[in-house]
């Protein structure tokens, strides 16, 4: 069976990760969407919203499931019996990060291989920081945001009618 990790810290997820989930399930038998708990970041959604959001927002693809871990990936990826790591490109500022990252794992675990995935045109300039902005001025978030979240998006940023 091939099980991929699709790891990010998706706050909140938006429609260019669902693109990348939806593309992943479609190359491997099992993807495990993984939401990563990175001391670097000071996210606005907690863990438990995160997690949530994805698992609604990707119920349709019967072979992906959303965890979250505050573990070292490439640990987490073997915990599930992976073998990959997917990755979702938008940008070449992107790759270099991701191609550094990438061969980092590769040292703590040779048997894992990352694969990149490049962002549909449409969604290159897309992130999570610029839908949490949109979001705070209350914009329509219908072309950056799965539907069955963006209520839960508004509300949280305070400005839901």
């Amino acid at each position: 069976m091939r099980i991929a990790v699709y790891p990010g810290s998706f706050d909140p997820i938006t429609l260019g990760h669902l693109n990348i989930v939806k593309r992943a399930s479609r190359l491997f038998d099992k993807v495990y969407v993984c939401v990563m708990v990175n001391s670097g970041k000071s996210p606005v959604f907690t863990v438990e919203e995160r997690v949530d959001f994805v698992n609604r927002v990707t119920s349709k693809y019967g072979n992906v499931e959303a965890e979250s871990s505050d573990s070292l990936l490439v640990d987490y990826v073997k915990s599930k019996g992976g073998l990959f790591i997917v990755k979702g490109l938008r940008a070449l500022s992107d790759f270099d990060m991701e191609f550094q990252m990438a061969l980092t794992n590769k040292k703590l675990e040779p048997g894992i291989d990352t694969v990149f995935l490049t962002a549909d045109e449409k969604y290159t300039y897309l992130s999570s920081t610029i839908v949490r902005e949109m979001a705070m001025y209350h914009a329509d978030l219908t072309k950056f945001v799965p539907r069955e979240i963006i209520p839960d998006v508004l509300e949280k940023l305070g400005k839901a009618d």
